[in-house]
């Protein structure tokens, strides 16, 4: 299967290991996977914060760049997320009910990445190792507006070596929440400390999640406590292997 990525900024700008292990992953499994040149940001922050106006051009320009893809693979559940009930909902809002009918097409083609592995492919297990104790934190988009359930954690379940440890009040949210973080800081601080405390009373070395934009947030808290556990994207897990 021919598989377009769509990498994310985050990605692109700070955590570029997490698209190459989603290439690698997927190139593993057998799928050829393409990387439009040309996307840019989704528009999620510029939509979540109120400037509808401001995301419209980059709704656009997603269409444009993703129009010919048969299966857009995104390791991210925010950013699935915004492409799936966002673009849509932006087109409409200025009338332009041509572009509202293509991002709806385009958003059942755009897959976040555990969503494609087990629904699309089929997969529960990708023949990954990883021996490390590792607790998976399921974040809120993926979890509320994707509604991904258990997928990761059938995936983790699968993977070799790993020792799998529930998270406590798993469910909760770490505080980051894009520009919640800024706007209320101190709120998103004792969010936070919280699920740091839920993080370390599972003994874990790794803390995974499928949004690299959450890890940032919990692994910038567990840094500054120099505890000893690390923040790791799901695809990194599922890509790494014995050799």
């Amino acid at each position: 299967m021919r598989v377009a990525l769509f990498v994310t900024c985050l990605a692109d700008t700070l955590f570029p290991d997490v698209g190459k292990a989603t290439v690698r992953l997927l190139e593993r499994l057998g799928h050829q996977v393409e990387f439009p040149q040309a996307q840019t940001c989704c528009g999620q922050m510029h939509t979540n914060s109120g400037y509808l106006r401001d995301a419209l051009p980059l709704v656009r320009h997603f269409t444009e760049v993703f129009a010919g893809c048969a299966a857009i693979v995104v390791p991210s559940g925010s950013c699935t997320g915004s492409v799936r009930h966002q673009h849509a909902m932006v087109a409409r809002r200025f009338g332009d009910e041509a572009l509202a009918r293509r991002a709806g097409q385009l958003a059942a083609r755009t897959w976040e990445l555990s969503e494609f592995l087990t629904d699309v492919l089929g997969l529960d297990d990708v023949g990954a190792y990883y021996p490390h104790r590792v607790t998976y934190h399921p974040t809120c988009h993926s979890l509320r507006l994707l509604r991904v359930a258990d997928r990761p954690l059938r995936l983790l379940r699968n993977v070799a070596g790993l020792d799998l440890v529930e998270l406590p009040d798993a469910e909760v949210c770490c505080g980051f929440g894009g520009t919640f973080a800024v706007k209320n800081a101190d709120v998103s601080t004792a969010m936070l400390a919280d699920k740091m405390r839920s993080v370390l009373a599972t003994g874990a070395e790794v803390c995974t999640a499928g949004d690299s934009s959450c890890l940032m947030h919990i692994g910038g808290g567990l840094s500054r406590l120099r505890a000893g556990t690390r923040t790791v994207h799901l695809v990194e897990i599922l890509a790494s292997t014995r050799d």
